[in-house]
Order: C-alpha cells, then sequence, then structure tokens
C-alpha cells in the first residue's frame, strides 16, 4: 500500500504499502533517539537495534500505513474493536510512543496504505480511502468506495493491496480453495483442470487507485497462478510489484503414499516474486521445491513430486522459504530521515513470517521478521537474514539454536504464540514499525549503533 504526494520529487514520491518510503521534510538537527524498552519490547534484535512498544492491545492488527508528513500510524484490525476496524495512533509528546488514540471504520480486514493525501483501506469485500486532513482523518469521515461488491470467500479472503506512483490499485484475490480439487482438501479427490477458479482468483487485479466504485470486472486481471498473496508491495527502485506467496497445505495428509510428514512440513517453498503483466506462477497445477529447484506438477494433476511437465515454463520465485511460514507482509526499505538505518539496508525487503499451523506433528516454523539485501537488479543479492525475532515467546525456528530459543519449549500451534509479527511500515525518520496480530502491539524498531 503506496503513497504519491504532489510537489515531492520522484525519490520521496510515494510510501509503498502503506509505508513512508522517503524522508519527507525531516528535521535539521538530528533528535535524541527515543530510549528503548529495557527489553527491546519482548524481541531479540540484530545488534546496533532497539525497539520500543510504540501501543499495545490494539486488537487483531494486521497491515498498517503510516502518513510522511506527521507520522501517524494507522493500523487495520482483523476482528473489530468496540465496534471498529480501524486504530489511528499519534505520538504527541515525541516520546517515541503513541499516547493518542482513535478508532473509527465499521468493517474488519487487512489492507492499509497513504497515496496522494488518502488513506487507503481495505475490507474483504471492498477497498476504501479516507481524506487525510493534517495527516488524521477527521471525526465523521466517511469512506469512499473505490473498489466494491466483492464476494466474501471462507478462505483466503484478505483483500491486501500495493499502489503504485502512476496511481494503479494491485489488489490480491486469494484462491478460496487448497488446490482446486473437485471437493477442496479431500484425500484422493482431483483437481479440476482447468482449475475455474482462476477466472476471478488466485492472482492479483490492478484498478484506478483514484476512480470510485469500481467492480472487479472494471479491473484487469495483473497475474496469475498465485494463491494467495497477501504480502504486496511496490518497489521503487526498479518500478515493479512484488509478492509473498502462501502455498498450498497438506501434502502428506492428502497423499499418504507420495509424501512423508517431513516433506509436507517443507513444501512447497514459500515464493518471493518479482510479478509482471501477464506473469503465471503456476497454481494449482505446480508448486516449487527450494530443495530440487524447480516447479513441480501438483499431485492432483497427476504429479510425483518429481516431474515437472506443464510446470517447466511457469515463472520461478526470485528466492523460496520452507514451506508454511506464512508470509503476510512486505516492505522495501528505502533508508532516509533522522534515524535512518545503514545503507546496506537501503532498498533491501523486510518480510513478515505469521507463522505455521501446517508443519504438525513436526516444529512450527516463522514468527519473525526477515531482511533480504536486494542488488541492482531487483533479485535478492544474499540468503534471507533473521531481523527480529522472540515474537512467540517459545521456541520459534528462525535460525536454529538461536539464542532467543534457548531453554524454551518448542511450539506447538500458533494458538501458543504470545506474538504474531504480521504488519510492516517505515516512518518518515526511518524507524521499521512491526504489527502483531493476537494482541495488537505494535513495535518501533531504530538503529543506534555506529553509522557506516
Amino acid at each position: 500500500m503506496k503513497l504519491l504526494l504532489l510537489g515531492l520529487t520522484t525519490a520521496a514520491m510515494f510510501s509503498v504499502h502503506g509505508v513512508d518510503k522517503s524522508a519527507v521534510n525531516p528535521p535539521k538537527n538530528r533528535s535524541t533517539l527515543p530510549a528503548p524498552d529495557p527489553n527491546n519490547g519482548g524481541l531479540k534484535l540484530v545488534e546496533g537495534f532497539s525497539a520500543l512498544t510504540f501501543a499495545d492491545n490494539l486488537g487483531k492488527a494486521r497491515h498498517m500505513a503510516i502518513d510522511p508528513t506527521t507520522g501517524t500510524v494507522f493500523v487495520k484490525l482483523d476482528e473489530l474493536k468496540n465496534g471498529k476496524g480501524i486504530v489511528q495512533l499519534r505520538d504527541t509528546n515525541g516520546d517515541g510512543r503513541a499516547d493518542q488514540t482513535v478508532t473509527f471504520g465499521t468493517y474488519t480486514g487487512t489492507g492499509a496504505g497513504i497515496y496522494n493525501g488518502y488513506l487507503y483501506a481495505s475490507a474483504d469485500t471492498a477497498v476504501f480511502r479516507y481524506k487525510l486532513t493534517n495527516g488524521k482523518v477527521l471525526a465523521g469521515a466517511k469512506g469512499e468506495p473505490i473498489v466494491t461488491g466483492l464476494t466474501l470467500q471462507r478462505q483466503h479472503a484478505s483483500k491486501s493491496f500495493a499502489i503504485s506512483p502512476d496511481g494503479k490499485l494491485y489488489v490480491n484475490f486469494g484462491a478460496p480453495s487448497n488446490a482446486c480439487q473437485e471437493q477442496d482438501r479431500t484425500q484422493g479427490s482431483k483437481g479440476q483442470d482447468p482449475c475455474p477458479l482462476l477466472e476471478s482468483y488466485g492472482g492479483i487485479w490492478v484498478f484506478d487507485a483514484n476512480k470510485l466504485n469500481q467492480k472487479q470486472s472494471d479491473g484487469k486481471r495483473y497475474a496469475t497462478g498465485i494463491r494467495n498473496a497477501v504480502a504486496l508491495d511496490w518497489n521503487t527502485a526498479n518500478n515493479t510489484l512484488y509478492a509473498l506467496q502462501h502455498g498450498r497445505d497438506m501434502l502428506a495428509t492428502l497423499y499418504p503414499n507420495q509424501y512423508t510428514n517431513e516433506q509436507s512440513a517443507e513444501l512447497p517453498s514459500e515464493e518471493f516474486l518479482m510479478v509482471k503483466e501477464g506473469s503465471d506462477f503456476g497454481w494449482p497445477y505446480c508448486y516449487y521445491d527450494h530443495f530440487q529447484k524447480k516447479k513441480v506438477l501438483a499431485p492432483e494433476f497427476g504429479g510425483d513430486g518429481k516431474t515437472e511437465d506443464r510446470c517447466a515454463g511457469k515463472e520461478k520465485p526470485i528466492m523460496a522459504f520452507p514451506g508454511h511460514w506464512a508470509p503476510n507482509d512486505l516492505l522495501f526499505y528505502t533508508g532516509g530521515g533522522r534515524n535512518a538505518f545503514p545503507d546496506r539496508y537501503k532498498n533491501g525487503a523486510f518480510v513478515c513470517f505469521h507463522g505455521s499451523w501446517n508443519r504438525a506433528p513436526l516444529k512450527q516454523g516463522g514468527y519473525f521478521v526477515a531482511f533480504i539485501p536486494f542488488g541492482s537488479d531487483g533479485r535478492p543479492s544474499g540468503d534471507y537474514e533473521v531481523f527480529a525475532e522472540n515474537f512467540a515467546g517459545v521456541a520459534e525456528p528462525g535460525k536454529p539454536g538461536t539464542s532467543a530459543n534457548a531453554g524454551k519449549p518448542n511450539l506447538v500451534s500458533p494458538a501458543d504464540a504470545r506474538h504474531r509479527p504480521v504488519g510492516l511500515a517505515q516512518g518518515p525518520d526511518g524507524s521499521l514499525y512491526i504489527t502483531d496480530s493476537v494482541k495488537g502491539t505494535v513495535w518501533r524498531i531504530t538503529y543506534n549503533g555506529k553509522k557506516s
């Protein structure tokens, strides 16, 4: 979710994924960093970084957006709290923590972003926008419908989105299915070929971010073969859309003669996608196997875990992660601001892994924020790094053997997690914000080490 502001330079024009991607009017004199929490809000961070609890107990938080001039934080909720689904947070005394809270909007959902002086927010059946006045949504403001009339589905319904600088709104239409079987998630049920869901789901649709009352039919299918992409962001460094896909589930459950529990826990890969117009990433016919480094035919369509068949021509991810980590947000960090991170982070990607449920009986995975360095070609220039962890409060597999896991019981179920990271945003001063879907905690991370 992104933003475009008139009168700014090209580099400072917008905020992607609801995140300020630029240093808009930074103070001339570097101010004192806000004091971090003694325990960094419970997080374990890369050396040189500190965290504080910006807000807490908001509810089931999802994505967020930050106004680039005032730093006002907007958090979307997946469950109404006191009848409201959007939280507006402001730090009015400059201590780095929210001290003013306003709620509005009467719908739940995931997406949040800022573009051209408006806050954009999504329900599972629509995308709305609210006029910003001095960085705030005024009391009584009504949401204007940008995309509306979408059908509510029971699976993968969240309408996460991204907005490009030229005003195109890219919306995730997750497939309401695991693998497009004739009977969903049923052992022995064949895949529908061709899959009828791909006509309306399983991809990314593009709309006009400035036009009201659009239906799905007014948009255009931009990319297909994506089961569900909750994490979307527009990368200004190469003017391209990126997404991370949630891979299909239950390989061993549905096909016990073909897959072991160990294989089913690790596969299919969670895919980091560079999305171009017309891209086809292969769902439901194909999935990516990071061990074999290829896309293979899904068992519902006659695959045996090795055969490529039609999948040889599908687009591959630019990076792959172990299965079921649930990447739920993506942010390309642009730097800038008095609290900017070191230069190596500029134009790199942060990814929130919300955490798995489908790795049982093996250990669950995810529950951390990763950083991926990027090169000038718009692709990762190195492996992922665990940037922030210990959200779950019990042993969580970021990198094996990390000190955050020492002496803790294994995480058995997502319900046991103390926190689950879900949303990312960059503040106008360069701070990184992270939301949590369990309690509704918002952390603010700053760099206090030596600048390179």
